[in-house]
């Protein structure tokens, strides 16, 4: 028996910076998981990350990661998807060091 689909983001990595990305319901691209768009359909799921693997100008490493509602928008429900989100973890740089100053 087939699992049950469960919903998804679109993510990848920014072309340029390196960054973690995400793709939104408009078709652009945020460096913030809570703008993503939830994606629960798996048809569109396959869709959008094609539409995402198109973009090879913008966005490398495009794949469709397993995500939950929250709040303010998606979250992760796998430890991978949170530490990518949050950046490198070997000193404070970046996302890191924003957040430490908020």
């Amino acid at each position: 028996m087939a699992r049950a689909f469960t919903p998804k983001v679109v993510t990848a990595n920014d072309l340029l910076e390196g960054d973690v990305i995400y793709l939104t319901a408009a078709g652009g691209w945020t460096r913030v998981l809570e703008e993503a768009e939830l994606i629960v359909d798996e048809a569109e799921a396959q869709l959008r990350l094609l539409e995402a693997q198109s973009q090879p100008q913008v966005a490398v490493g495009a794949y469709l990661a397993d995500a939950q509602a929250g709040e303010t928008g998606p979250e992760p429900t796998h430890f991978r998807e949170e530490f990518r989100r949050t950046g490198p973890s070997n000193y404070r740089h970046g996302k890191q060091e924003a957040a430490a100053n908020v």
